[in-house]
């Protein structure tokens, strides 16, 4: 679980391809105190497990399913990422509750300067855009951020200077590609509506909607 919170920096070092995985290594700007092996991290927002480490450097798997939905599969050596570690219980949570379960990719539509802010418009598939709400949260390559507006193939922001400097949102292009994870509190209150609506609720089934899936993919497991 991470919280959209940016650490810092990394920068691509090493791309391995196989068959439709990839291993990459990652240099880090900072310190990675505390980390090792089988440790979660967001990689532009993509939750992945380090299998490699020392120093600065770590490395991850890519498995083909990631591949296919984030933008993971193209990155090149000399690339710039967003890092950030798995959020500690005793965190606080100054972002929003981001699984690093990328939903699909979005495409930088418009950049303009309002102000001290960045307004971007993102377009993104209609699977997407069906789970944004104004004023509500999405995570864009793992940047917790607050949508200023949405309608059915699109979403507007405003980034902050500082957001600006410290991710990669600093230095994006028109056109540049980005992962996008939508609310997750979204998707389970419309999978519980949906199971009352059609008759299978607990009382139906014997079976509570809390059960072992839940608790992992809300990485309580």
């Amino acid at each position: 679980m991470f919280t959209g919170i940016i650490e810092g920096f990394g920068t691509i070092s090493g791309v391995k391809l196989a068959g439709m995985s990839r291993r990459i290594a990652i240099d880090a700007d900072y310190e990675l105190d505390n980390t090792k092996i089988g440790d979660s991290i967001a990689v532009n927002g993509a939750c992945l497990t380090i299998v490699s480490y020392g120093g600065r450097r770590f490395e991850v798997d890519i498995s083909p399913e990631t591949v296919a939905k984030t933008t993971l599969g193209k990155v090149m050596i000399g690339d710039r990422v967003n890092l950030e570690r798995a959020l500690r219980i005793s965190n606080r949570i100054d972002g929003h509750l981001v699984s690093g379960h990328i939903d699909g990719i979005g495409t930088i539509k418009s950049s303009k300067i309002q102000g001290n802010a960045i307004i971007i418009t993102f377009n993104v598939p209609k699977t997407i855009a069906y789970y944004l709400i104004k004023k509500g949260s999405v995570a864009v390559d793992g940047i917790s951020l607050t949508i200023n507006k949405c309608d059915d193939e699109s979403f507007q922001v405003s980034i902050i200077p500082h957001t600006a400097k410290l991710t990669t949102l600093g230095f994006k292009k028109i056109s540049d590609l980005v992962n996008v994870e939508t609310d997750m509190i979204g998707k389970y209150v419309e999978r519980f509506v949906t199971q009352i609506k059609s008759g299978k609720s607990k009382k139906e089934t014997g079976k509570s909607s809390v059960d072992i899936e839940f608790l992992v993919k809300t990485g309580f497991l």
